[in-house]
């Protein structure tokens, strides 16, 4: 949970949010105009600027203590920079009871406005970690028990019958590079869906939020042994 320190808001957005949760936060009201200027340029702020804490970063070993006590699953985003995708892919893994997101220092997008528009909420929701090393993480990862399967068009297997039972990791590349060589070979497993249409490819956040629903919804086949 992170820190509030001030709200800024207009006389609407109190009026939508509720006095119950303005209780919990200093806040103050203002016109439009005001709010807009406590924000960065272009962003859509609905009547709303809150000054807060950035988000602790979580450790991987703390965030499954806590997601202990049944099958999990993990996303893990080897080098995706959009923070439009990011977001997306944050709001998939709440909607599917993702574990958490990991992401790689230095190939992961900021904890920006625009990612957080774009998970609408799940960034305050869903651990968003940190890693050094993609591949090391993956390595620990295995080591507690985890499947680590690989989503690429090139894939060995449909999804379908990859998604194994037990706590799983999703690992997932950028649209255009695609899982790096070293990370694809710490996977288990690399799967494909099934495509029939005269495009080819999805969107990466669309891609992860199939594979989660295909995790969550039990098409689990013969990905384990």
């Amino acid at each position: 949970m992170r820190k509030r320190h001030r709200a800024v808001l207009t006389k609407n957005a109190m009026a939508a949010i509720g006095q119950s949760l303005l209780d919990t936060v200093r806040h103050e009201l203002a016109a439009s105009e005001s709010v807009a200027r406590l924000v960065p340029a272009g962003a859509v702020h609905q009547g709303v600027a809150l000054l807060c804490e950035a988000l602790p970063n979580r450790a991987l070993e703390a965030v499954l203590d806590e997601a202990s006590g049944g099958p999990r699953v993990l996303v893990v985003l080897d080098q995706i920079s959009d923070p439009h995708n990011v977001g997306a892919i944050l709001r998939s893994a709440a909607v599917f009871g993702a574990s958490g997101v990991i992401v790689q220092d230095r190939h992961g997008p900021a904890e920006s406005g625009v990612l957080a528009k774009a998970a609408s909420g799940a960034l305050d929701l869903i651990p968003y970690i940190h890693v050094v090393n993609i591949s090391r993480a993956l390595q620990q990862l295995a080591r507690l028990g985890f499947w680590r399967l690989a989503l690429s068009g090139d894939g060995e297997q449909p999804l379908a019958t990859a998604v194994p039972d037990g706590d799983t990791a999703i690992v997932l590349g950028s649209e255009g590079a695609g899982i790096r060589r070293l990370v694809r070979e710490h996977c288990d497993v690399a799967a494909f869906i099934p495509a029939k249409g005269a495009i080819q490819s999805l969107n990466v956040s669309n891609a992860a939020a199939i594979a989660l629903y295909a995790w969550r919804s039990g098409a689990r086949g013969s990905g384990r042994n």
